[in-house]
């Protein structure tokens, strides 16, 4: 009995006793319902003020009015409308194809760039490549004249060129190949110098196939870009069969803006197909460059 009771002292003694009281179970549980409803709310919030544009162009696309009876009906007559009233398909073709030089151009410039600035060593690297971020910080209309006037005076003026050979090199590109080069062993590049391999064979063989999850974040960057890009266009086309169809979509306004806003909606749509297609199969490979290396 005296030990039992001993014990008991000993264990109050070196045992505190708690001062806090424990939270009801029933409390936590309200607690965190209340942290994921909020979780949720925002969600729903922030999908709305994404998906609410897209949705409105689309529900207005397939609703049009017409002009004089104002009645409205549903169907797809705002499609058929854009393509008999603007060329579609040539402007698509043009999108296209400038779209797909302008990203394998920039792949290849930026690998090639990024592999130079990562694996040699030259007097002034340091400060050329600083230069080529600056680049970076100028924006496209303070730059937009002086580029017209070596483009025209290449004789490229007015054409599907202007719009491809300027846009070639890309500074941040760059930026992402030599940052992800410099993630690559050197010892991979010295092996093959070891067995007689000299710098493009390096390069073509070792480093840029290691470098496919960054180059297709330079391609989809690209081609987002470019495809819906308007400005250049407007500046460097002036005839219809050179027209992109970001600046072609501009003509369905009409005179003054008095075309049927569903059919202008409607292209709308209709060029938004190939982004949407590109970020469908370009996603995997997107987030996989993203995240390459972070588990190492």
């Amino acid at each position: 009995m005296t030990t039992t009771t001993a014990t008991e002292a000993v264990s109050s003694r070196t045992t505190p006793p708690s001062t806090a009281p424990a939270t009801p179970p029933s409390t936590r549980t309200w607690l965190y319902s209340l942290g994921t409803g909020a979780k949720y709310l925002i969600l729903a919030i922030a999908a709305f003020l994404t998906l609410g544009p897209v949705v409105w162009t689309l529900f207005t696309a397939l609703t049009p009015t017409d002009s004089v009876t104002q009645e409205v009906s549903v169907g797809f007559g705002a499609f058929v409308d854009v393509f008999a009233r603007i060329p579609v398909w040539l402007y698509a073709w043009n999108s296209a194809l400038v779209v797909l030089l302008v990203a394998a151009g920039q792949m290849l410039s930026a690998a090639m760039a990024g592999y130079v600035f990562a694996k040699f060593e030259f007097r002034g690297k340091k400060m050329l490549f600083a230069l080529v971020l600056a680049t970076m910080m100028v924006p496209l209309q303070v730059t937009i004249v002086p580029v017209f006037m070596l483009v025209r005076g290449m004789g490229l003026a007015d054409t599907l060129l202007a719009l491809i050979v300027p846009a070639l090199p890309t500074a941040f590109g760059t930026f992402l190949m030599r940052q992800y080069f410099l993630g690559i062993p050197a010892e991979l590049g010295e092996a093959a110098q070891l067995d007689g391999a000299g710098p493009w064979r390096t390069f073509f063989r070792v480093y840029l196939p290691l470098a496919t999850p960054a180059l297709a974040i330079v391609g989809i960057l690209a081609f987002n870009y470019h495809w819906n890009e308007f400005f250049r266009p407007l500046i460097m086309t002036i005839s219809d069969q050179n027209f992109t169809l970001p600046l072609g979509l501009v003509t369905l306004q009409g005179n003054l803006g008095t075309g049927s806003i569903s059919t202008v909606l409607a292209g709308v749509i209709l060029s938004m197909i190939p982004a949407l297609l590109v970020f469908f199969f370009g996603q995997k490979p997107l987030r996989e460059g993203l995240t390459a290396g972070v588990g190492k």
